[in-house]
């Protein structure tokens, strides 16, 4: 006998409040469990079957994999703070942005437009201005050009691993922190409070990446290479155990848009080849990047984790040329996710190249300071200065290990206002990964207290 007492707009109230802990959707199980109600789940199915049809939440995956999401007006009294003056945007983009942030129910929906990859001339077309292409060459140099492939990303891997699984995995919603990816990918211990999907994620990531900065001449754009990067990105997270690296042979949707991909597996795989044709044809590296970026999320070839494996693509040309890579540093999550809005619903790249060219000039300068080469300030860590200070003198004085570390770096991070919280949280973990014996003085720690840290920190 169900003991219910709650009205049905109650209970439609309470599932949407607990779908709101899930910002990457939820399972019927954990939304039964989040809102608390004692409903059996051939009810519970009931009313998400209705907020469907009534369009307030959608879905992604399918049979026991399927996931529910709230759509963007259903928290519309809760906006998700944009990072609009992040990075600077064209006026184009900010038109764009402008566009999608209208209801769902007012956005045209559309499909997969063919003409949008078949009109692409490799070469002849480009995307990005011949000054934009400038830029990014000057930005990426590393001195390796005339080198092996992989020369550079291979000196740099330790630092890349992190960096890329990170920013890759945050961009999906993971909850891992910069210090508990840097302890499961250096010591293979995986976070307590965290799920074993976001360790998966994490971990494919890393298997992918050192993938991709082998020497193997095959590591170009082709079925091998992209193919197995799904696999090792999808491992052990689709629930069919077979579509790691396999193309898609049904229709998929986009949370939160009104874009719906190719259904047919005929022409997905049509296109696939002729994407994987044009991008490999494409002589620019920074071009055949931003293209994969673009083109590939666009047709969705595979079941999920299309937009993982276009980014880490996205580094192939990069690792083939010993240019700089690009892994994402400081890319708010909205802006990216709305730059890929408006390449699936109106085929507009300007959005997302705004982004790249912010990223790519944002990851160059991290590892150009691996390199040893000076640059600006960084005016948000100038601001934070002292607070910095006192947490890491804190962390390394006490002997704390990452995850004591990760605790106290959290905690204190709750007196800085909510909208710089998580770049400052991220910019100290970052300034404690970068300390070695050459640069902890100016945080006035003796060198018996660094050693005795530094023990603890790399158990």
């Amino acid at each position: 006998m169900n003991n219910n007492n709650n009205s049905p707009k109650e209970e439609v109230r309470q599932i949407l409040e607990a779908l709101k802990e899930y910002p990457n959707g939820a399972s019927a199980d954990e939304i039964l469990k989040a809102s608390g109600l004692p409903l059996k789940m051939r009810s519970l199915q009931r009313r998400l079957s209705n907020l469907i049809a009534n369009g307030e939440i959608t879905t992604t995956g399918k049979a026991r994999a399927v996931r529910y999401h709230l759509l963007p007006q259903t928290v519309a009294h809760q906006p998700k703070e944009r990072h609009t003056d992040a990075i600077p945007l064209t006026a184009v983009s900010k038109d764009l942005l402008r566009h999608l942030s209208q209801p769902i129910q007012r956005r045209v929906p559309v499909g997969y437009q063919r003409e949008f990859l078949e009109s692409y001339r490799p070469n002849a077309d480009s995307y990005l201005t011949r000054e934009e292409v400038q830029r990014l060459a000057e930005l990426g140099n590393t001195a390796k050009l005339d080198q092996p492939a992989g020369t550079y990303a291979r000196q740099i891997l330790n630092r890349l691993l992190i960096d890329l699984s990170w920013n890759s995995s945050r961009l999906e919603g993971n909850t891992y922190t910069l210090l508990d990816t840097e302890r499961l990918i250096s010591l293979g211990e995986a976070s307590d409070s965290k799920s074993a999907m976001d360790a998966q994620m994490i971990l494919n990531h890393k298997d992918a990446i050192e993938f991709i900065v082998q020497s193997d001449p095959e590591i170009r754009f082709n079925r091998y290479t992209i193919q197995n990067l799904h696999g090792l990105l999808a491992n052990n997270l689709l629930a069919d155990p077979e579509a790691p690296g396999r193309l898609r042979s049904f229709g998929v949707g986009i949370a939160r848009s009104v874009y719906t991909p190719l259904v047919i597996p005929q022409l997905i795989e049509e296109y696939f080849d002729l994407l994987l044709q044009k991008a490999e044809q494409i002589k620019n590296p920074f071009e055949q990047s931003f293209f994969i970026m673009v083109q590939l999320p666009y047709l969705q070839p595979f079941d999920d984790v299309n937009k993982r494996v276009s980014r880490l693509a996205a580094n192939i040309p990069f690792n083939r040329h010993n240019l700089s890579p690009l892994s994402f540093i400081d890319v708010p999550e909205d802006l990216y996710i709305q730059g890929m809005l408006a390449v699936y619903e109106l085929n507009r790249v300007e959005l997302l190249k705004d982004v790249f060219l912010w990223a790519y000039g944002r990851s160059a300068a991290r590892y150009a300071a691996l390199r040893q080469s000076l640059g600006e300030p960084n005016p948000f860590r100038l601001k934070y200065r002292d607070a910095i200070r006192t947490l890491i003198t804190q962390v390394i004085s006490q002997a704390m290990d990452s995850s004591s570390a990760s605790e106290a770096i959290t905690s204190y991070a709750e007196q800085i206002p909510e909208a710089d919280r998580s770049k400052f949280i991220e910019a100290v973990e970052t300034e404690l990964l970068s300390l070695h014996d050459g640069n902890f003085a100016r945080y006035w720690i003796r060198p018996s207290e660094f050693r005795r840290w530094k023990a603890v920190w790399n158990k």
